[in-house]
């Protein structure tokens, strides 16, 4: 039995039919009719001096020694495909991919992306604004930041500063409900974005945090943290917002922070790339520039009492 590999183009063939479990989609995954594709699989078998497959009337299923092989061949092309991937990433020092979630690509990145364009005009920028999971391993995405309560392992991670929240409302509401009792009496918008966390902040628990022994049973209720700040622009009522979203608003007068306490969340966002990345230049361009707006908007709340959400869980 030949030691040498066997013709990568008919390693390819079997792969996409152990997978399928039919020659007919295999050939169609790969672009070619199913003759050529038996073809390939015939000499692979002529190649290795037994059966990959069994040809059943209308279904295909693997010998002991295709069983053996299909693990490895389908490693071995993902493996292949990953190192491709890193090693065009390489030859494209122009284009950054980014992802992040919905809600802070509308009301934290967006609104700055003008200055990083324009400090940055060799640099073509591709966001993606998703919650799903992204393989940064496998997927042409250069940059994710993702929120949440861990660091993923194997992956350059720096963190933000743990996110809070706080209540803001409009100009014209805050003239309405003066005092942390008032807003017992306003209508209130609450954010479902963080009922993933073991402990999601909620209403009562800010509530608790000044001092008042008071559980809202109303509310209109987003599971987008942009819409919840949207909806207090539009003045519906009062949200408990978190910090990135509500910065900008804040900053242009569409809403006020009135009360100077806000609850600590057990998460944060994290800049993450594959480890050994962080500095190619346009990575680090972009997360030095993330870092530095992050930077320049931290005096907003100087005076703020921000109480960690593990102080103020009723354990009752």
């Amino acid at each position: 039995m030949p030691d040498r590999l066997p013709p990568l183009t008919a390693l390819r063939a079997f792969d996409a039919a152990a997978r399928h479990m039919s020659f007919a989609k295999a050939a169609d995954e790969l672009n070619v009719t199913p003759a050529a594709l038996s073809f390939q699989i015939k000499t692979l078998e002529e190649h290795l001096g037994d059966k990959l497959f069994r040809r059943l009337n209308r279904a295909v299923e693997l010998t002991e020694a295709g069983r053996t092989l299909a693990p490895g061949a389908s490693e071995g092309f993902l493996r292949l495909s990953e190192a491709w991937t890193a090693t065009r990433r390489l030859q494209n020092n122009t284009t950054l991919t980014v992802t992040a979630g919905p809600a802070l690509t509308a009301k934290w990145l967006a609104p700055r992306l003008y200055d990083f364009a324009q400090a940055h005009p060799n640099i073509d920028l591709s966001f993606s604004a998703t919650l799903r999971t992204v393989d940064l391993q496998r997927e042409d995405v250069d940059v994710a930041i993702r929120f949440g309560a861990a660091d993923p392992e194997g992956f350059y991670v720096r963190p933000v500063p743990k996110d809070w929240l706080t209540p803001v409302m409009t100009p014209e509401l805050a003239e309405r409900f003066t005092t942390p009792e008032a807003i017992t009496r306003a209508p209130l918008i609450i954010d479902e974005s963080l009922h993933f966390l073991p402990q999601p902040p909620r209403w009562q628990d800010w509530f608790r945090a000044v001092g008042i022994d008071f559980t809202p049973d109303h509310g209109t209720r987003f599971s987008g943290a942009n819409h919840v700040v949207d909806a207090a622009v539009a003045g519906l009522g009062v949200a408990l917002a978190r910090r990135p979203m509500i910065i900008k608003d804040i900053q242009d007068g569409r809403l006020v922070a009135p009360f100077a306490t806000a609850i600590e969340v057990s998460a944060c966002f994290r800049f993450m790339c594959i480890n050994g990345s962080q500095d190619r230049p346009k990575i680090a361009a972009f997360r030095d520039w993330f870092f530095a707006e992050i930077n320049k908007t931290a005096h907003i709340f100087d005076g703020f009492e921000i109480i960690p959400i593990e102080e103020l869980i009723d354990h009752d």
